[in-house]
């Protein structure tokens, strides 16, 4: 009862925005696997890209299975992505505390603080939208029970029961993070190493165990960084675009919340005298944040000659390190100041769930909080061009929009391709993306970032000029941008105008 009420409150405080962000990257593929008649124009930048996950083809197989829209099985997977991690985090809390009010505070904390943003990461530990990653998190977690119980002390071990639902939790959640989501669940796979190092009964295997797989952590990364192929004059022009790849691009508030976590959980690990669960999994969170860090800065620099492990991202490690820190500091929260005092439990969460609530609105302010499937009207104007353009254009249009549109005021990262449902030139930031996980595209992208860009401020002339041999039909203007062309539609932020 309790982690499903704090699911359907998580997605109250956090609103839901299928189509945002990553949300809007990974819907068009979903959708072209429905409908393979859609973006018949630049299918490269839809498909492909996430050809090592099963996402994808695994909801649209539960779309035909279900014969429910798309809209509804997404919201039916983000719900239950957010139960699923609440559900691992109450396990994991009850492995880690004997008291449920410990257990309680822990996890409401990570309900309220679950789209935190993870330092400067362009992460969130889940998303108020539907990716790969709202599947293998909660998989990861629930990797980490499954160690946790195959490595219970003897005397905690029921007479005739066995370590098998451990190690068999443990191998299925991994499994389900891989085919989720390989990268994520590659960094799964390493902290269930690591963690099951830290759980071991002989100090000698707890220690160098654990200094061990964080020096081939390292190793690895130097050898992958070694083989790793030249990388083109383009290509490495889109990957020094991702500044959140490299420390050296971080803001000074950035780096606290890199910093921060880790001071927290190290005074959790090594702090106290008990030696308990709680103890180890915030040992697990420090030294897998603290290598996460070495590797970044070893490897992922801006001046090096390939970049690959800055492309593996390995301050993702830090969305794990996030969701203990919430753990243990709910639980501490719990015990020590809510306690059973009902008043105190909604004053503190009611506050923290305001703050949370008012930096959504200001992440998305011109878009609907919840935009649940069914709604005819959103209240974004891009988001109601981009409706016109699926209801209004044929499927094989092709259009464009100025190359940094996702980041237009109003805008709110509400993907194009995901809601209008057609083809579109490349744009600078989310196909920039999609080129670093597919380098052979980066001359393509290149070209569809060039011919968009100031789109709004060019002479017809010089639009039809550059747009003409892509074979767009249609484009994307602010409501402010000067044109004769014949524009259709138009609201208070854009119009939709025929190219001539």
């Amino acid at each position: 009862m309790l982690v499903t009420g704090l699911t359907f409150f998580a997605v109250l405080v956090h609103g839901y925005h299928p189509y945002a962000e990553d949300g809007g990257v990974y819907l068009p593929e979903i959708k072209r696997l429905l409908d393979p008649g859609l973006y018949p124009h630049g299918s490269e930048f839809v498909v492909g890209h996430l050809r090592y996950s099963g996402f994808a083809p695994g909801v649209a197989g539960l779309v035909r299975e279900s014969h429910l829209s798309l809209g509804v099985v997404m919201l039916v997977v983000h719900l239950a992505s957010y139960w699923l991690t609440l559900f691992a985090a109450w396990l994991l809390a009850a492995r880690c505390y004997e008291g449920r009010v410990a257990r309680s505070g822990a996890v409401a904390l990570l309900a309220v603080w679950i789209a935190l943003p993870i330092a400067g990461t362009s992460l969130m530990l889940m998303d108020p939208y539907v990716t790969a990653r709202s599947l293998s998190t909660p998989c990861s977690l629930l990797a980490l029970v499954g160690v946790m119980e195959f490595f219970r002390p003897k005397f905690d071990v029921d007479d005739g029961a066995t370590r098998l639902p451990g190690a068999v939790l443990c191998c299925v959640a991994l499994a389900g993070a891989c085919a989720m989501h390989p990268l994520m669940g590659a960094y799964g796979v390493g902290t269930v190493l690591m963690l099951a190092a830290l759980l071991a009964e002989s100090r000698a295997v707890r220690i160098w165990g654990t200094v061990g797989l964080g020096l081939a952590a390292v190793a690895m990364a130097g050898g992958l960084q070694l083989a790793a192929a030249p990388e083109s004059e383009i290509y490495q022009r889109i990957m020094l675009t991702r500044d959140y790849w490299f420390l050296s691009q971080w803001h000074w508030y950035e780096w606290i919340g890199l910093v921060a976590p880790l001071m927290i959980l190290s005074f959790v690990a090594w702090g106290r005298r008990r030696e308990d669960d709680a103890a180890r999994l915030a040992r697990l969170a420090v030294v897998a944040g603290t290598t996460a860090v070495v590797v970044a800065l070893l490897f992922a620099r801006m001046g090096m000659a390939v970049h690959l492990v800055a492309r593996l991202q390995p301050l993702r490690i830090f969305q794990l390190v996030y969701v203990v820190m919430a753990l243990v500091l709910g639980a501490e929260l719990g015990e020590r100041f809510l306690r059973r005092r009902p008043v105190r439990w909604i004053v503190v969460f009611a506050a923290l769930a305001g703050v949370m609530a008012m930096a959504e609105r200001k992440t998305f302010p011109a878009s609907q909080h919840l935009e649940l499937p069914g709604m005819d009207e959103s209240g974004n104007a891009w988001e109601q061009a981009f409706i016109w353009i699926s209801n209004k254009t044929p499927k094989d249009a092709v259009v464009a929009l100025d190359a940094e549109y996702i980041t237009w005021p109003g805008e709110d990262a509400q993907g194009f391709r995901a809601i209008a449902e057609r083809s579109a030139l490349p744009d600078f930031s989310k196909d920039g993306g999609v080129v670093t996980n597919k380098p052979e595209l980066a001359a393509e992208w290149l070209k569809g970032e060039v011919a968009q860009t100031g789109l709004n401020v060019e002479e017809d002339a010089r639009r039809v000029a550059r747009l003409r041999p892509f074979g767009v039909t249609w484009v994307v203007l602010t409501r402010g941008a000067v044109t004769e062309f014949v524009c259709e539609y138009a609201n208070k932020a854009v119009k939709v105008c025929r190219l001539p």
